[in-house]
């Protein structure tokens, strides 16, 4: 059951319907998806659509459910514990990471035309901020949009896209200034994948993730509407910052918990492998490390929480979050290592979860920013970074 404080019986009926989800939708095929290198999204989509769990929190009048966020927490909490790390990324890039800045500030045709079918299920989304010379360093994008009439002309290209090769619609983060460079100056654009011009140039293949299509994408002359721009133009840079805040705390739901998944299954292996004629769980390194891993997990599930709480209140939970991001992307490092170390030589086969894992855990200390860049935003915020001299 849930944590009371946190949950009514109202969610602990979501979570258990969520939770039949994945063990009837997702987890039989993932042996599959992850060989194909790619999930049907827009059949799994479609089927969240039909149960309401692609909208959870965004506004009733475009199809959502206008439910607290605390929905959208269970909601990646359960995805978190599927038996793969690929597919719940490629959902929660959909629901959470980028269509908020279209819910916040998108106009109302906009919404009409793109938040709709996204709740619905009817389309998959992609949210394209990095290139190939510009990953967590955000300021140094270079793909523009040139006005020509009441259109943009957009040329450039993005890398590291989540549901790239398989989007029908990609939220865009490009300059819409070519006098201003750094922070200032960019515009997030909604480009149809059909328009004329894009292409996906290749499909990389990763170290882990493999169920979760990752494209680069090119731009060569697409034209769209300048009414598929977002907020104001030269606000793309704040608003995807505040598109980020959400996307890193998603990434701190499901990595957490992932971890505890993967710990409880370290403990239950544990406590079936004899070695010397006893358990592996009664050596005393081995119980008091696992429990040293709950530990530092249940204090993640509730920085996670307090995180919540903030954005529910309308709090600004940069730090909290960079924060969160910073300690989940280390944790799940350790808990891998460790739990992999504690299965020996059956944590390093593939037909055992224990390897994937392994893989899949690494991308957290570097998606979505990456370790350094939440060191950053941390001193920040506390202000302590060294003063900047000119020369």
């Amino acid at each position: 059951m849930s944590d009371p404080l946190y949950f009514t019986k109202e969610h602990d009926m979501f979570r258990e319907m969520v939770r039949k989800f994945v063990q009837s939708e997702i987890n039989p095929y993932v042996e599959e998806w992850e060989a194909e290198r790619i999930f049907p999204a827009h059949q799994l989509f479609k089927k969240m659509g039909d149960l309401g769990l692609l909208g959870l929190s965004y506004p009733e009048e475009y199809g959502g459910g206008g439910a607290d966020y605390w929905y959208n927490t269970i909601l990646m909490e359960e995805l978190g514990q599927a038996n793969c790390a690929g597919v719940p990324m490629g959902i929660a890039v959909h629901s959470d990471m980028a269509t908020p800045a279209l819910v916040d500030h998108g106009s109302h045709e906009l919404k009409e035309q793109f938040l709709v079918p996204a709740i619905k299920g009817e389309c998959v989304f992609s949210i394209a901020v990095s290139e190939p010379g510009a990953g967590s360093d955000v300021a140094g994008i270079s793909t523009r949009a040139v006005r020509d009439g009441d259109d943009y002309v957009i040329n450039g290209s993005k890398m590291w896209i989540t549901n790239g090769t398989q989007a029908d619609y990609i939220t865009l983060l490009t300059r819409t200034d070519n006098r201003n460079y750094g922070f200032t100056g960019m515009s997030l654009i909604i480009v149809p994948t059909s328009t004329p011009g894009f292409s996906v140039s290749k499909k990389l293949e990763k170290l882990g993730n493999h169920s979760s299509d990752t494209g680069i994408l090119s731009f060569d002359g697409v034209r769209v509407p300048q009414t598929n721009r977002i907020g104001a133009e030269g606000m793309g840079f704040m608003l995807q910052m505040q598109q980020f805040q959400k996307e890193r705390l998603v990434a701190c739901l499901m990595g957490t918990a992932g971890m505890e998944k993967i710990v409880r299954m370290t403990i239950d292996y544990c406590r079936q492998r004899k070695t010397f004629g006893i358990p592996l769980i009664d050596n005393q390194w081995i119980h008091f490390k696992l429990s040293e891993l709950l530990t530092e997990i249940e204090l993640m599930k509730h920085l996670n929480y307090y995180c919540v709480r903030k954005l529910i209140a309308g709090q600004d939970m940069t730090r909290e979050v960079s924060m969160g991001k910073l300690k989940a992307g280390r944790l799940a490092r350790e808990v891998a290592d460790t739990c992999l170390q504690f299965h020996g030589g059956m944590g390093y086969v593939e037909e055992y979860p224990m390897a994937r894992y392994f893989r899949d855990a690494r991308l957290l200390s570097i998606g979505g920013g990456a370790d350094e860049i939440m060191l950053g935003i941390i001193a920040k915020y506390e202000g302590i970074l060294p003063s900047r001299r000119r020369e």
